[in-house]
């Protein structure tokens, strides 16, 4: 774990639970592609940098997940480095409690309050096509979170892909992937089909040459979820029991890390179905209700 690996002249990644990469801008200089999951993973970035004798300039965070943004705080104290996050990535990764908040959908106990879930504070800047090196492309990849992006390096062909898909392996042991927009995240998966490229760096899954099979894979997982929560909503059912349900029927395990994550999906979930016309939304004894159409 935290091996540097070559994907092309300029290109390089860091062998991580959510991979990290390094583009060099000149002979000594490299930004970073996140910045991994807390201070320990910006240490042991850091160390990979100093032995190749690489001086940190900027970090492009592709979302504000805490285990893309939790290296920040570390590495732009010992280098100075300038943060950049696209969109509302940007003040999530300003402010990292939002994103327990957002998932628990109030105050966050602290159950929440891990690095897992809420990273340390780092002063990040708005991410536009002007702040990147100039053989580096910015790809909208919405869908797993609010503004995700990717990155293009135009020059080695090499794509950083962040959280837009995961691997086979990851997706049968937990089945259900945080999603925040189901509809935006199967037109990325969709756009994703069709890129070409030397080489593909997804954060969560290995590099490869060709990336169709696994998004394509993703896509089914994502539209059987869909199903089967259709299926559940045979007779009316409240969120709860559908998420009690669905946590039984794939053999999770109930926690509050796991009742924010997967409850937020499944709320993403049931609001796409009912924007489809697959599902019913409605109040009865002071309750609502999902239900098949």
């Amino acid at each position: 774990m935290y091996e540097l690996y070559q994907a092309g002249e300029h290109c390089y990644y860091v062998q991580s639970p959510a991979k990290i990469g390094i583009v060099k801008v000149s002979e000594k200089e490299v930004c970073l592609i996140d910045s991994g999951s807390d201070k320990d993973a910006g240490r042991r970035v850091r160390k990979i940098l100093d032995e190749q004798g690489w001086k940190l300039t900027a970090i492009y965070n592709t979302h504000s997940n805490a285990d893309h943004i939790g290296g920040n705080r570390y590495l732009q104290q010992q280098t100075g480095c300038k943060i950049y996050a696209p969109g509302m990535e940007c003040d999530f990764t300003n402010h990292p409690v939002l994103e327990p908040s957002f998932l628990y959908g109030g105050c966050p106990p602290k159950e929440l309050r891990h690095k897992f879930l809420l990273a340390q504070e780092s002063k990040a800047l708005p991410l536009e096509e002007a702040a990147l090196p100039e053989e580096v492309q910015m790809i909208p990849l919405p869908g797993h979170f609010f503004d995700m992006v990717g990155f293009r390096h135009r020059g080695d062909d090499v794509v950083y892909l962040a959280d837009c898909l995961s691997s086979r392996e990851t997706l049968d042991k937990y089945q259900i992937g945080f999603i925040y927009d189901v509809a935006a995240y199967l037109e990325t998966l969709e756009r994703v089909k069709t890129m070409t490229a030397r080489q593909f760096i997804p954060a969560h899954a290995d590099a490869a040459e060709d990336i169709r099979e696994l998004a394509q894979y993703n896509m089914e997982k994502v539209l059987s979820i869909a199903g089967q929560i259709e299926e559940l909503c045979s007779e009316p059912m409240n969120f709860e029991k559908i998420l009690q349900r669905l946590f039984q029927i794939y053999e999770l395990k109930m926690d509050f890390q796991q009742y924010a994550l997967v409850g937020s999906t499944v709320r993403s979930y049931l609001s796409w179905l009912k924007e489809t016309g697959r599902l019913e939304a409605f109040f009865e004894n002071e309750m609502l209700l999902w239900k098949r159409v």
